[in-house]
């Protein structure tokens, strides 16, 4: 689960991590309570969506930047009003773009030197990592491949956590002078305290920056959390704003099933994730381009199914659907009673195609068979994928 910049900063104000001094606004009418609470003079305006890139964007009213400098609280307040209600496009968030409905503004600092940071855990070594460069305000990417030796790394013992001998090992790495490493000490204690006690995912900070009155400050902020470790932290979900995700998404969840949106045609109904990712791979393989990437896990129910059928008609771009199981726990009769009543429920007039084999298959596609809809079955997981690429050509 993502969080909006501002809600990060409030995290980490409360975990003594420091930022610049800031308010949000959901509304114009919001702009002056906001913005009373800043001190007069240079002030940033930063558009909140869940998407990196802002600076460069554009917004599809043809205002150019989601993030400005402005000098006055005044010239704020009006590129605010450029920003709120309209689209954003940046590199991350593709042609479509994100709606900003939230505007942040915090006082504008003084940057002496910009850095990188970031907390996020490595999966070869099932370890906290800690990442940071004295390359910040720049895409990390673009650092690993241009100057690798420029990116240094600390893995933290979760059984022992943040020692002092890493931490002085990092401030040696980003080249600070005393002071700043003082400040940047406690940052870096208080970061790492709260990744691992609020189950963040990631944590990432780009730019880190010093000031010219030696503070270490947090710029920008973006943060992750360990979607299995929600139950946990209600005050995190209180966070989520559902208008920054697919709401096809949202509604998978809502029946435990895994669900990504894609831009292709041919929507995908698996069970197993392995399985899913041959399938979308298969499709590619003969031509065609998968709309979605859908597992409805090895216990999956006919209101599951049906749950399923209804989400990826959701998407207009689907041209066709391709179920394909395989029935190790499952039972493919089950699979094939709940796709009998999603097509009956939702009139299904878009090519179907179903693949079955496993468990108890002789039954499910006797099922099929005697339901009298409109399919189309594979002999095969290469026999299906070509049958429904080329009834979606």
């Amino acid at each position: 689960m993502n969080i909006h910049e501002y809600q990060a900063k409030t995290l980490f104000a409360q975990f003594g991590v420091p930022v610049p001094q800031g308010a949000s606004a959901k509304s114009a009418a919001e702009f002056d309570s906001a913005l009373d609470q800043l001190p007069e003079g240079p002030t940033m305006v930063k558009s909140q969506i869940h998407a990196g890139g802002r600076g460069k964007g554009t917004f599809t009213n043809g205002y150019k930047g989601g993030v400005k400098f402005c000098k006055t609280k005044a010239e704020a307040k009006a590129i605010a009003a450029e920003m709120l209600g309209n689209t954003l496009v940046t590199a991350q968030t593709g042609v479509v773009g994100r709606k900003v409905q939230t505007i942040y503004f915090t006082v504008a600092c003084g940057i002496k030197k910009e850095y990188y940071l970031a907390i996020l855990l490595d999966r070869n070594t099932s370890k906290p990592v800690i990442v940071a460069s004295t390359e910040g305000g720049m895409e990390i990417e673009k650092v690993a491949h241009e100057t690798p030796e420029k990116i240094f790394k600390v893995f933290v013992d979760p059984a022992y956590g943040l020692a002092d001998f890493q931490v002085r090992e990092l401030i040696f790495g980003l080249g600070l002078n005393a002071a700043e490493s003082k400040n940047a000490a406690k940052l870096i204690r208080n970061l790492y305290r709260m990744y691992w006690e609020t189950d963040a995912s990631m944590i990432e900070v780009n730019p880190l920056i010093t000031t010219p009155e030696d503070q270490v400050l947090a710029l920008d902020a973006k943060v992750s959390f360990d979607d299995n470790a929600l139950f946990r932290h209600p005050e995190v979900v209180a966070l989520r704003d559902l208008n920054e995700e697919d709401p096809k998404e949202t509604e998978a969840a809502k029946y435990d099933l895994a669900y990504i949106a894609l831009d292709g045609n041919i929507a995908c109904l698996v069970n197993g994730a392995g399985l899913a990712m041959s399938t979308m791979d298969i499709i590619k393989h003969y031509g065609g381009n998968p709309a979605n990437f859908l597992d409805v896990g090895g216990g999956a129910t006919r209101e599951k199914v049906v749950a399923a059928f209804k989400i990826i008609l959701g998407d207009a771009n689907v041209q066709g659907i391709f179920v394909n199981i395989f029935g190790g726990i499952m039972d493919c009769n089950v699979i094939a009673e709940g796709i009998v009543e999603a097509v009956r429920e939702v009139g299904l007039k878009l090519p179907l195609v179903v693949r079955l084999e496993g468990n108890n298959v002789a039954a499910g596609k006797a099922t099929l068979a005697a339901s009298g809809l409109s399919l189309v079955s594979g002999d095969t997981m290469a026999d299906a994928a070509q049958k429904i690429v080329k009834l979606v050509a």
